[in-house]
């Protein structure tokens, strides 16, 4: 541990992987791993230059190096210069108001996030994300509680449904839509956007079509009294509080009035599908225009890593991959070009984001699952695996290159596992 009254006293990548207890939680596992690389990348007799050992005795953030312990003391297999690819949402400014909050993490926050974007909301019993629509596709997941949501389709018919955690829903760009919270207690989810310079403050509000057209204007377009129009509100809503919403089928039908419901299916149930590939260490459930037919614009997989498992070396050929952590803690090394490699590490609310083509894995390194999604902005979900390729390399190609023999060639697995060990 750190004695603050030697500022000479020196920290070891183990000891500094051990400071506090939920520092120990976030890395267990990881020490082995250190050792390994040590042991790799400093044979014997070949001195590198260097070292998993660090003296830091000037002002830090303990609490926040402790939380990134990867970043303060990186392994030895690290080199170079990576762009960050982490923001925690908790950094994020946080808009609040009687009806919920809101908060965003664009390419403003995370400059490396250039394709997508993200907002985390909100909202209490009642509480309605006003009437509105984006310039950009609006994907999203529910993490908590239930929400109805409601929209129009391009041909101007009525879709509502009810949302609950784990639910989907997707919203292409142009279509006004509206989110309000349910009893008991309200509901929290993610949005994820097709585009990294996407702010939720750059929406079209009915509030602000309203406050900023004149009222003459308005009593052409509405054909009510000019009582009525004097008495609209005027200003910003984005987030208020109103009361909970009566029964959902009453909704659905008068808001289908002549023209009926929507044919088109904006939600999707994550429970009620079969994940795409399970395996002892965890499973993952892939979502894109093949199943979720609306989500033409995003595709998206859905991971869960039990203790001790991890998401396979692997990479994105068709996208680069915006990530949220919805539970669990991990770490990910990105390896780039140019013989450059960084290792970052994740807990829930925190964004991470890997640029289309670059090699990478996540580990689960606490005791609990690990949960989180993986965002593309395709509308199929791709990915290759380093195992999948060697394994349909020439075997003599592949010995040649990592001075292995037949045996260990013919251990490396044939087919994609995406969650290590099977």
């Amino acid at each position: 541990m750190i004695d603050d009254k030697n500022d000479n006293n020196e920290i070891s990548r183990r000891e500094f992987l051990e400071l506090g207890s939920a520092a120990v939680a976030s890395v267990a596992g990881m020490l082995a791993m250190t050792d390994v690389a040590s042991a790799q990348s400093s044979p014997a007799g070949v001195k590198t230059g260097r070292t998993d050992r660090i003296s830091d005795p000037g002002p830090t953030n303990k609490s926040l190096d402790a939380a990134n312990a990867d970043v303060s003391v990186p392994p030895l297999t690290d080199a170079g210069g990576v762009p960050t690819f982490k923001y925690p949402f908790s950094l994020s400014n946080r808009r609040v108001f009687e009806g919920g909050w809101s908060r965003e993490v664009t390419v403003r926050e995370l400059p490396v996030s250039k394709s997508m974007a993200g907002v985390n909301m909100r909202l209490t019993a009642g509480g309605i994300r006003e009437l509105h629509w984006h310039s950009a596709a609006e994907w999203a997941i529910m993490l908590y509680g239930s929400a109805r949501i409601t929209a129009i389709d391009d041909e101007g018919r009525s879709f509502i449904r009810d949302s609950e955690e784990g639910d989907l829903w997707y919203f292409p760009k142009g279509i006004p839509h509206s989110i309000q919270g349910l009893g008991p207690d309200g509901a929290e989810f993610l949005l994820v956007f097709d585009d990294g310079d996407f702010s939720e403050y750059a929406t079209v509000l009915l509030s602000d079509i309203v406050t900023h057209t004149p009222k003459e204007i308005l009593l052409k377009n509405f054909g009510i009294s000019k009582q009525s129009v004097a008495g609209m509100f005027n200003g910003e809503l984005f987030i208020f509080q109103a009361p909970v919403p009566g029964p959902l089928e009453e909704d659905q039908k008068v808001a289908a009035g002549r023209l009926g419901p929507s044919p088109y299916d904006f939600s999707f149930r994550t429970r009620q599908q079969t994940p795409t590939k399970k395996t002892k260490s965890g499973e993952v459930l892939i979502v894109d225009s093949s199943t979720f037919k609306a989500s033409t614009t995003i595709a998206a997989a859905i991971v869960t890593i039990h203790p001790g498992g991890m998401r396979e070396l692997h990479w994105h050929q068709n996208a680069d991959e915006w990530q949220y952590f919805i539970s669990g803690n991990a770490r990910m090394t990105v390896l780039a070009t140019g013989h450059r490699a960084r290792t970052m590490n994740f807990e829930a609310g925190d964004v991470g984001y890997v640029q289309h083509t670059l090699p990478h894995y996540i580990e689960n390194t606490g005791n609990t699952d690990l949960k989180f999604v993986e965002m593309f902005k395709s509308n199929r979900y791709q990915d290759l695996s380093l195992s999948e390729w060697l394994a349909h390399t020439p075997p003599e190609l592949v010995m040649a290159h990592l001075k292995i023999d037949k045996a260990a060639y013919d251990a490396i697995p044939k087919e994609k596992a995406v969650i290590l060990p099977e």
